[in-house]
């Protein structure tokens, strides 16, 4: 559950924070006359991301079981590829979000109502297709249980509050402190979806090594344990992996921590001339 409440967390405040700076920006300019077709592109991107997560859904349930293994390690692995992109562009551009929103809206306004309808489906469409993408790919082999979709709920409505308490000022947060924390839990996640991938791949037979296994943790942590379940539903940990997996597990984990807490080099400003005396004119 704590998998899919992060991704609830994480992609809702994403897209809470752009509609907020979109609604703040039409207040404040006093065009308020243009709030609906804001919200008109804001449920355009959401039911376009729930018909894609039900898409995923039906057409995993409409194939067989190789199909199936085969389909899912593809959602997997995209999904830990736009996740990580995902990641490492809101790592840098967080800070200047904002001001880029309020430019396109401002350009979008000249243009016409289509033009803002557009800009706003456009600023949140993506953040719920991530949503879509990475909720499927964390909740494979618990597709029974409610829990998942409880806990992506949970998340969406925690920063939907957030994003309100931030509209009205209520609150104070470090938005680079909070997405730094949320990115590096995300990483582990993605790890976690990679290595599902690969044993994906595994049952589908596209690789091999399914059954060469790299330990037996199933004494020490059943799978069918409460502490086994939350490791297994947060970072996708099975008592007995493939050395196929672990190596990939490592090969995204390691590389992906290291620049991801890799120090930012700031842009060096340019040397100050030093003014010299007027030069006169030419003998």
């Amino acid at each position: 559950m704590f998998a899919s409440y992060l991704i609830g967390l994480r992609e809702g405040l994403e897209a809470t924070l752009v509609v907020s700076v979109l609604i703040a920006f039409l207040v404040k300019s006093d065009r308020r006359d243009r709030l609906p077709h804001v919200w008109g592109g804001v449920a355009a991107a959401a039911v376009l991301s729930v018909g894609f997560g039900a898409l995923l859904t039906f057409t995993a349930a409409r194939l067989d079981y190789t199909s199936q293994e085969l389909f899912e390690a593809i959602v997997s692995l995209l999904a830990v590829a736009f996740v990580t992109w995902m990641i490492f562009w809101m790592r840098g551009a967080a800070r200047s979000l904002s001001g880029e929103l309020r430019g396109k809206l401002g350009d979008a306004l000249r243009m016409g109502a289509f033009a803002v309808v557009g800009m706003a489906f456009l600023a949140v469409v993506r953040e719920g297709l991530e949503t879509a993408l990475l909720f499927f790919a964390s909740v494979q082999g618990a597709a029974s249980s409610p829990v998942p979709l409880a806990g992506i709920t949970l998340g969406l409505l925690t920063s939907v509050a957030i994003g309100w308490g931030l509209y009205r000022s209520a609150l104070r947060i470090n938005l680079t402190t909070f997405f730094t924390w949320t990115g590096l839990l995300l990483i582990l996640v993605a790890a976690g979806i990679f290595k599902y991938g690969v044993h994906d791949l595994q049952e589908a037979g596209v690789l091999p090594g399914l059954s060469t296994h790299a330990f037996d943790l199933s004494v020490i942590l059943p799978a069918d344990s409460w502490y086994g379940a939350l490791l297994a539903g947060t970072i996708n940990f099975t008592p007995q992996p493939s050395v196929l997996e672990i190596t990939a597990w490592l090969l995204y984990l390691v590389p992906t921590l290291l620049l991801f807490l890799r120090p930012r080099r700031r842009k060096a400003e340019p040397a100050a001339v030093p003014a010299g005396p007027a030069a006169g004119p030419a003998a």
